[in-house]
């Protein structure tokens, strides 16, 4: 796959080449110079992101309205 360069040395990573990668916008990058080729790879978690495991999964209930009022729940509880 070839893709061009831009004024502001931006490049296009090609559709197949992010999913395969499992790259989503917003993601970040690393580069690594290797000989006469550049490697991209998805740049790696922050520990402390890993370890608490703070939005690897999303909730199913994701946009689902609540029919209660979480306040007066807290408020009821012994």
């Amino acid at each position: 796959m070839q893709t061009t360069v831009t004024s502001k040395g931006q490049v296009t990573i090609p559709r197949d080449m992010r999913q395969y990668l499992g790259l989503q916008q917003g993601m970040a990058v690393t580069f690594t110079a290797a000989g006469d080729h550049i490697e991209l790879r998805p740049a790696p978690l922050p520990r402390h992101v890993i370890g608490s495991g703070f939005g690897l999964i999303k909730s199913p209930l994701a946009g689902v309205q609540a029919d209660f009022d979480v306040a007066q729940l807290d408020m009821d509880a012994p």
